[in-house]
């Protein structure tokens, strides 16, 4: 659990035939990441498949946008490669060109709808103006009009010579011109240079605003009515041609081209292998079983100077927290994985500075609400239940001291021990950094770096540490450094480096004092938030009224809880990055790659 364990090699040999439909089983679970042994190529059938490719990347430029989005499939016994490319693109150029007509069409019904929207729009905003629109849409050749469509930012510069009738539709900027035909293409040029659109007055429209609205919902009406038939049509032709089918094979095939850089092949069977994350093989080998390819699952040693990919290997409870020590990397082979020690101290230190049961439920039930849509918010549920519990320690509910019978005190009545408590568990917590570097020592076999350097280091700073209760501890301290000093030179096998280790143990203790003092900072916060917490109470004792002090308390622990809790969980992540982590943690480990699955397992993917 305090050690990453390593993932676990596999091999599967399958029928040539069968290896996309054994690499997209795989890719499924989740739980794979390929890598083919030396020497090995992608085979010929797959890496010649470019060109024939490059065609299906021109067929989904120009129609791309048209194609089904969801309920691709794949067929279940794959072909050679060669066979799938030409099958698939022949059954796409047939549905191509029986579908260019309606496609065509429903481009048309798309532009004939953006227009009725936007006249719909501007007609809604203009109300009682007089500018005549069928006057307008008749206007030329001497005069012409136009309407402009803004760009997000500033306006393009427009002609003087131009009447101007400027129109603002939610978020969009029009504007309706009139002038020559020179100025107008003047302005025509600018907005479009300006990231603009530029568009003809609706040939429709008239000088009645009433009918022109009435025109405009009937055209929607129409238009929403044709686009109906025809996305009927080209579901009908869709499943004609078997296009589902065709873009699935094409698709998984240029998948496996992206993701598959290598691979043994001969001529009937493949090897697919590399790495998994499921180190008891059986939810790989259920994979195989439903995936119908004609392939056996062997789990063997890795080959020789491979180096296998790490994985976390802690407890359900504690997975969140692995979100620190992945904003480094993954720990090496012989690093130990901090994460079950933060899942502990992480929300003690969040929660004890922001000490408030109402305050540290609200945000609770906050990241419980968010917990499926990022993985922050399962922190901040661990973080909000500590603050509960210490909010009931320092007797906090919604920022009122008192309102609940405190467990201790509260902070502001003893500033110097809510000071002093963080900085001996911070203290702790250094230790505890120092330990984990030690059993990385003793992982690689350095006795000498172990008995020596971090033992001594960590008798070291216990001494120092106990100076504060007892002069004796000094005996602790001189012992603990002057067996960093020796461990320091017998690990580098040379008397000289008694001198470098004597300048790396000063070096490292005051780092490490320096870093005690920085978990002051948490006492300090805590006394900030109780100062927020009192102000709050005493503006709501002010006004008689009962509606404003409610409105007072309501706002104020709104206020609280949006600045503290980016201003606690900033200091915390800070505290584990910079003081904790850097006792023993360099994130040099390889890190899992999954493949990803193909697109016919992801829904959406051309949309």
């Amino acid at each position: 659990m305090i050690r990453p364990r390593p993932a676990r090699w596999f091999e599967a040999l399958v029928a040539r035939d069968d290896t996309t439909l054994l690499l997209e089983a795989l890719a499924a679970t989740g739980a794979v990441e390929l890598e083919a042994r030396a020497g090995a190529t992608l085979p010929e059938a797959f890496a010649t498949a470019g060109p024939a490719l490059a065609r299906f990347a021109e067929f989904r430029s120009r129609y791309g946008g048209w194609w089904p989005a969801t309920g691709l499939a794949a067929s279940r016994f794959p072909e050679p490669p060669a066979t799938t490319l030409a099958r698939g693109l022949e059954r796409l150029d047939a549905w191509a060109r029986d579908a260019e007509p309606t496609i065509r069409l429903l481009e048309k019904n798309a532009e004939a709808r953006d227009e009725a929207l936007r006249w719909h729009d501007i007609l809604a905003v203009l109300k009682d103006s007089r500018v005549d629109l069928g006057a307008l849409a008749q206007a030329g050749p001497l005069a012409q009009a136009r309407l402009l469509a803004f760009a997000p930012g500033p306006e393009p510069p427009l002609p003087a010579a131009l009447l101007v009738r400027e129109v603002t539709a939610g978020e969009r900027r029009y504007a309706i011109v009139v002038g020559g035909a020179a100025d107008i293409a003047t302005a025509e040029r600018e907005t479009v240079a300006a990231k603009g659109r530029a568009f003809p007055i609706a040939a429709w429209l008239t000088g009645n605003r009433a009918a022109n609205l009435a025109a405009a919902n009937d055209r929607l009406s129409r238009i929403a009515a044709e686009r109906a038939d025809l996305d009927a049509e080209l579901e009908r032709l869709d499943e004609r041609h078997g296009l589902r089918e065709a873009l699935g094979d094409l698709m998984r095939l240029q998948w496996v081209i992206e993701h598959v850089q290598a691979l043994e092949s001969g001529e009937r069977f493949a090897w697919v292998t590399g790495w998994t994350s499921d180190r008891e093989g059986a939810e790989l080998a259920r994979a195989v079983d439903r995936s119908g390819a004609r392939a056996l699952l062997h789990f063997g040693r890795a080959p020789p100077l491979s180096t296998a990919p790490l994985l976390f290997a802690n407890p359900r409870w504690a997975r969140p927290f692995e979100l620190f020590p992945r904003a480094l990397g993954v720990p090496g082979a012989t690093e130990a994985d901090p994460t079950v020690v933060l899942a502990v101290a992480v929300p003690l230190i969040f929660g004890y500075m922001f000490g408030d049961v109402g305050q540290g439920l609200v945000i609770a039930a906050a990241g419980l609400w968010l917990r499926d849509r990022t993985p922050v918010a399962k922190l901040f549920v661990a973080g909000g239940l500590s603050a509960a519990a210490f909010g009931w320690i320092f007797g906090s509910l919604f920022s009122i001291h008192g309102a609940i019978a405190p467990l201790w005190k509260d902070p502001l009545a003893d500033p110097i021990t809510v000071l002093a408590i963080p900085i001996g568990a911070g203290a702790l917590l250094l230790a505890a950094g120092l330990c984990l570097h030690a059993l990385g020592s003793f992982w690689r076999g350095e006795w000498a770096r172990l008995l020596g350097e971090d033992l001594g280091l960590l008798a070291l700073y216990a001494g120092i540490l106990g100076l504060f209760a007892d002069a004796a501890f000094q005996w602790l301290a001189l012992a603990g450094a002057f067996a960093f000093v020796v461990g320091h030179a017998v690990h580098a096998g040379r008397p000289q480096a008694l001198g470098s280790g004597l300048g790396e143990l000063v070096e490292r203790t005051l780092q490490l004092l320096i870093n005690t003092l920085s978990f002051a900072r948490v006492g300090a916060f805590a006394l900030a938030h109780a100062g927020l917490s009192g102000a709050v109470s005493a503006l709501a004792a002010e006004p008689e009224s009962v509606l404003l002090k409610a409105i007072i308390v309501v706002l104020g622990n709104a206020l609280i809880i949006v600045l503290e809790a980016m201003v606690v969980s900033i200091q915390t992540t800070r505290l584990v990055l910079f003081e904790f982590f850097a006792r023993f943690l360099t994130g040099a480990g390889r890190p899992f790659r999954p493949l990803a699955p193909p697109p016919t397992l992801i829904d959406g993917d051309l949309r």
